[in-house]
């Protein structure tokens, strides 16, 4: 691991807002009120990479908890740090395997949830690592309020199918898509926030696929 990694580690197990592997277990049913200290909505970004989403999200919505996700703390390390910076308080980032994602959210404790350009494992034998897998899937609807949202963004056309596919066999409700959001009328100022990567697709004429959806 190079040094600016190293360094970047050492720095956000001192941020207020990081909460680490078993770290974040003890918030599991209680984060609004214990990590936050009031009864705010709680939205996750999922696989949230530097935080773009996850910070921009909070300074729109002052009067919603927001989380981050993701296992890679060097990418962690910048949104936490802006958010400090900021003086952005209704946000946090939690550093682990979306995999255990169980084990650090109670059911129906999560109002929401984006995911924002995951990798889209486009091999068929990684199907499972996908992040719209039902396996995966199911998990989020657990930790979901009635009545919760869920968002995709993904620059991967293939991703974007495989996921309607799924929902659509799962039964859940879709409320909204798009193949190509930047030429429809549904682009908004939030849907407008750019993440580092969509940022670079979008030099390349890439199109940004989006999809909302809930289970009720």
């Amino acid at each position: 691991m190079g040094k600016d990694k190293l360094k970047k580690f050492a720095e956000i197990a001192t941020f207020e807002n990081v909460l680490q592997l078993d770290a974040g277990k003890v918030m599991k049913g209680q984060w609004a009120t214990r990590h936050f200290g009031n009864t705010h909505p709680v939205v996750l970004e999922l696989a949230c990479g530097k935080g773009e989403y996850t910070v921009n999200l909070a300074k729109y919505f002052p009067e919603k908890n927001f989380i981050g996700v993701d296992y890679k703390g060097n990418r962690i390390w910048r949104g936490a740090k802006t958010a400090l910076e900021t003086h952005v308080a209704n946000v946090a980032f939690l550093r682990i395997q979306i995999e255990t994602l169980l084990d650090y959210f109670a059911d129906g404790e999560v109002a929401e949830i984006w995911i924002t350009f995951p990798d889209p494992q486009p091999q068929k034998s990684r199907e499972k690592k996908r992040l719209t897998h039902p396996a995966f899937l199911a998990k989020y609807r657990q930790v979901l309020a009635p009545q919760g949202i869920m968002h995709l963004k993904t620059d991967n056309d293939g991703l974007h199918a495989y996921t309607v596919g799924k929902l659509v066999d799962l039964g859940a409700c879709l409320h909204r898509q798009a193949t190509d959001l930047y030429h429809s009328d549904m682009v908004d100022d939030i849907l407008s926030i750019k993440t580092y990567y969509e940022r670079k697709y979008l030099e390349t004429g890439k199109n940004i696929n989006y999809l909302q959806w809930s289970w009720h």
